[in-house]
């Protein structure tokens, strides 16, 4: 078997697999051992009714002493470890109880339409939850804690942000915790990787005014995240990690070039019409009447004198990231981008219905002054920018 075929006949097991189980009936998923699900179907199918099917009656009792066994014997069981990590497990266990129970309650006293009565025994599970609540918010807590220690301490980025997901976990179980959010902010700033991005010319030419601004203006809206902030300033207060620095190693501006053509253009057009004549010089009708003609068809000629003007710009960089605690380079690759200007300019001598459309667009064109080297190196460097931008976006920082 290929490993094509392979891959799709796990993918068909597993589609039928997921189809079988939805369309399981609650008795089998019971069997099974999937409770929930089977209590839950068999809820929603006893829901308004007067008569109550036996059958599922007996399911919702047995999967909701099954499962509340289970789940009762799985949070002592973890409670009797006495490990504070396994508070949130207790948490969930208790919440995963309370559910069921909120789901089952309503139907309560449930009897099926031969008068057999359901029988439930309720865990109070308000006051295990508070603990389970308190303990697994204090765990989550003391970690998040004992990681901005380790961050403050070796200036590592990664527990900083552990932290950070550490102190975000805690509010599952309280909107306001401690001072939750002030270290949640030490943390975002600890785990942030802060980017300096600078210009450097290193190319044998003097750039023109604005160049530098014209690629430092870059837009970080959709660069920065949660851990990633770039500036192309330097701001007070701030420890960058990083600098970006683009070097520019090469300008190349291409003097303008100036091509003049003549070429002939050609058509075949219509010019009137052609009648059919019968032997006595009248213009022969068709059975409806109307005179026989045709197209009179004629070639027509045009020679166009075309003038097409050119320049262009390129621009050559290399991008290199420097760790600033380190000193040592992290990053580096080559850049480039391109400008160019470009004019056509066109008349005709002829007819101008030999015209095609597009010489028609050049006609009356006319040949203009090639832009100023400063202008097309400024139009390469906007263009340098997105590229710049793109591959800081890769980077892996």
């Amino acid at each position: 078997m290929t490993p094509k075929h392979f891959i799709s006949s796990i993918t068909t097991t597993t589609v039928l697999a997921l189809l079988a189980a939805a369309c399981a009936s609650p008795v089998k998923l019971a069997e099974v051992g999937d409770y929930d699900q089977a209590i839950e179907r068999s809820v929603n199918r006893l829901v308004g009714k007067d008569r109550k099917n036996e059958e599922l009656v007996r399911t919702v009792e047995f999967a909701f002493e099954k499962a509340t066994t289970r789940d009762m014997d799985q949070a002592e069981a973890l409670r009797n470890e006495n490990r504070a990590e396994a508070w949130p497990r207790i948490y969930d266990i208790f919440q995963r109880i309370q559910r069921r129970q909120r789901l089952v309650e309503p139907l309560i006293p449930l009897v099926d339409r031969r008068g057999y009565k359901a029988s439930f025994q309720f865990v109070r599970v308000e006051g295990l939850l508070t603990e389970a609540r308190e303990k697994a918010a204090e765990y989550h807590y003391n970690y998040a804690t004992d990681l901005l220690a380790q961050a403050r301490r070796t200036k590592d980025k990664t527990p900083a942000r552990r932290a950070y997901d550490e102190l975000e976990r805690i509010r599952e179980y309280y909107s306001t915790y401690r001072d939750r959010e002030a270290l949640q902010r030490e943390a975002q700033y600890l785990g942030t990787t802060f980017v300096l991005v600078n210009v450097e010319n290193r190319a044998p030419v003097i750039l023109p005014i604005g160049f530098d601004r014209e690629l430092t203006e870059l837009s970080f809206r959709d660069l920065n995240d949660r851990w990633r902030v770039f500036h192309n300033n330097r701001q007070s207060g701030i420890e960058y990690d990083i600098k970006a620095t683009l070097m520019l190693r090469d300008v190349q501006v291409s003097p303008g070039t100036y091509r003049e053509r003549q070429y002939e253009e050609q058509n075949q057009i219509q010019d009137g019409w052609v009648y059919e004549y019968d032997t006595r010089g009248n213009v022969k009708k068709d059975t409806a009447g109307n005179d026989i003609k045709y197209p009179n068809k004629i070639n027509v000629k045009a020679l166009v004198t075309e003038v097409y003007q050119h320049k262009g710009a390129r621009l050559n960089a290399q991008l290199e990231l420097f760790d600033l605690h380190s000193g040592s380079v992290i990053d580096s690759r080559p850049l480039g981008a391109e400008a160019f200007w470009e004019n056509y300019a066109a008349t005709f001598r002829g007819d101008e219905r030999a015209l095609s459309k597009e010489t028609r667009s050049r006609i009356g064109n006319r040949p203009g002054n090639f832009p100023d080297d400063a202008v097309m190196i400024l139009d390469a460097a906007r263009r340098l920018r997105p590229v710049v931008v793109d591959q800081l976006r890769q980077v892996k920082i």
